[in-house]
């Protein structure tokens, strides 16, 4: 699994539910274990920890996301930033990535230095099946085979269903134009991302229950395949 850091997103979040609609927030804090990060058809590390940290008011959020190698030092270490609004199946975003590579300093945005990429995104939820458009627009991203910047985008379909007794999502993503930022899609319009992913709940005790989930991840542009398996823990 880029994009895009959030003294913006801090604002919307801030402005976004009064202090007298306190009790209509909502937070969440988790953690997913994985054997492997593979993030839009890209082997991003090996067993990792992904925790999350977020709030939402009255269709506004603010979420905190974050991942670190267990078992390889020399993994991606990412820290994301995203401010959202939500209202019915639409929903849109900005998205500030942090990458612990090029520039290991988490506070450096100059325009040839920066790790941080920055990413707008778009979508809607039919019911049936889900429909998201991402586009890069700042800092650290790619370019095209003429070394402009190439706005690297990426669009995904899914589509969820359940399946003896298990929740499943069928997702297909793809590069629409030629980018460095999905090193597969250099060459123009790419396929990155056909997956098949099942979930369900495991009760531990009358009030404990932890979600696992498994999934097989090929990406036909780069010939390769992964089978991921995780769990989330939450209070």
């Amino acid at each position: 699994m880029k994009k895009v850091k959030r003294l913006l997103l801090l604002a919307i979040s801030a402005t976004a539910c009064p202090v007298m609609a306190q009790n209509s927030v909502e937070g969440t804090i988790s953690a997913d274990f994985v054997n492997q990060y593979i993030w839009r058809g890209q082997e991003l590390g090996n067993v990792s920890l992904q925790p999350t940290l977020g709030v939402a008011c009255k269709g506004f959020s603010l979420t905190a996301w974050g991942s670190v190698g267990l078992t390889n030092s020399s993994d991606t270490k990412e820290f994301d930033l995203t401010a959202a609004y939500a209202t019915g199946g639409f929903h849109i975003g900005v998205t500030d990535y942090w990458f612990n590579t090029p520039n290991s300093r988490y506070f450096a945005y100059g325009a040839h230095s920066t790790s941080h990429v920055f990413e707008a995104n778009v979508g809607y939820d039919f019911g049936v099946a889900s429909l998201n458009w991402y586009t890069n627009f700042g800092g650290n991203d790619g370019v095209t085979e003429d070394g402009e910047r190439a706005y690297s985008s990426y669009v995904e379909a899914a589509v969820p269903f359940k399946l003896a007794d298990f929740d499943w999502t069928a997702t297909v993503g793809a590069v629409p134009y030629a980018t460095s930022f999905y090193g597969d899609a250099s060459g123009g319009f790419a396929v990155t991302n056909v997956s098949l992913k099942a979930a369900k709940t495991i009760a531990v005790t009358d009030k404990f229950s932890v979600p696992v989930f498994a999934g097989i991840t090929a990406n036909p542009s780069s010939e390769k395949a992964w089978l991921v398996f995780g769990f989330t823990l939450r209070p």
